[in-house]
């Protein structure tokens, strides 16, 4: 009966081979090259079955949760000519990268660190541009693009139903004038 060990503790406790390492690096390297967005997040202290359902969570929202070596990570994010200091980020660091909605991976990680304490996101890069925590923190609290384009069409049809309205009401009068004058004349 074999054990399998979780890739997370894989990771981050167990000495990794050189291939070991060339494989994550070339993994991150097109992970990177592919996203549309990364959140920087620190997962010290989170359970692992938290690790998962947030997996989970991002999954469904066309993004995805790795966790490897800070040295890892700068090298993939350097070998893409993305220039982040990662010594200076505390605890372990887990990549949050999003394919499709640029704002879901924060929005996922700050809904997640609602109920996980120990769940911090530390940065974020959108576009190839990095912002900071309080950035990166607003980012994530800013409402998602299925949200934003549902209120851009009410904002644009909630005149035109006014419009429409409007001229229902004369239409109306003006059926109403009629009938009115079809009963004088009877």
């Amino acid at each position: 009966m074999s054990v399998e060990i979780p890739q997370i503790f894989y990771y981050q406790y167990m000495p990794l081979t050189k291939e070991q390492k060339t494989k994550i690096v070339e993994e991150l390297k097109d992970k990177i090259s592919r996203q549309k967005a990364i959140v920087f997040g620190d997962i010290t202290g989170v359970k692992v079955s938290d690790l998962t359902a947030l997996r989970k969570e991002m999954k469904k929202n066309d993004s995805e949760l790795k966790v490897a070596k800070k040295t890892l990570i700068s090298k993939a994010l350097k070998e893409n000519q993305m220039d982040v200091d990662l010594k200076k980020m505390q605890g372990e660091v887990a990549l949050g990268f999003g394919y499709g909605d640029e704002i879901a991976p924060f929005r996922t990680f700050y809904i997640f660190s609602k109920e996980n304490e120990n769940l911090k996101i530390l940065k974020g890069l959108v576009g190839g541009e990095f912002y900071e925590q309080e950035q990166a923190l607003a980012l994530a609290k800013l409402p998602g693009r299925q949200e934003l384009l549902g209120k851009a069409v009410y904002c644009l049809s909630s005149p035109l139903s006014g419009m429409v309205g409007v001229l229902q009401g004369n239409i109306r009068n003006f059926v109403y004038l009629l009938s009115e004058l079809q009963k004088v004349k009877s």
